[in-house]
């Protein structure tokens, strides 16, 4: 089974498409209504929906280390540095965690892209 996505407030349109069209599950967070939302806010959305978050605001590194610290569950938060990563490899990236790991296995974890 396929991770499903849930896209952080700013990640590019380009890359939410993309993964679209390669058939990945993603739900953004202005789609979902949440574009004003708080970091902890998404993230709480997010796991209530089994998605991970992916996002590009180095505050939910922090945000996710803290859930993790507290023992407070969350569906995953896949990390990319926004100046360190192209469109392009961020759809490849995100789709081979999206394929490769399972929901269960994402839980409570922290990814970093681009894989090298």
């Amino acid at each position: 089974m396929a991770v499903p996505l849930y896209m952080d407030h700013h990640i590019p349109s380009a890359i939410t498409e993309g993964l679209q069209r390669r058939g990945i599950d993603v739900l953004t967070a202005q789609d979902d209504g949440r574009a004003a939302e708080d970091d902890d806010a998404v993230l709480e959305r997010a796991t209530s929906l089994g998605r991970a978050v992916f996002s590009q605001d180095e505050d939910f590194l922090v945000l996710a280390h803290n859930w993790l610290e507290t023992g407070r569950e969350f569906a995953g938060v896949i990390y990319a540095h926004q100046l360190k990563i192209t469109i392009g490899q961020a759809v490849r990236d995100l789709e081979a965690i999206a394929k490769v790991l399972s929901p269960e296995e994402m839980r409570n974890r922290i990814e970093f892209i681009p894989i090298r």
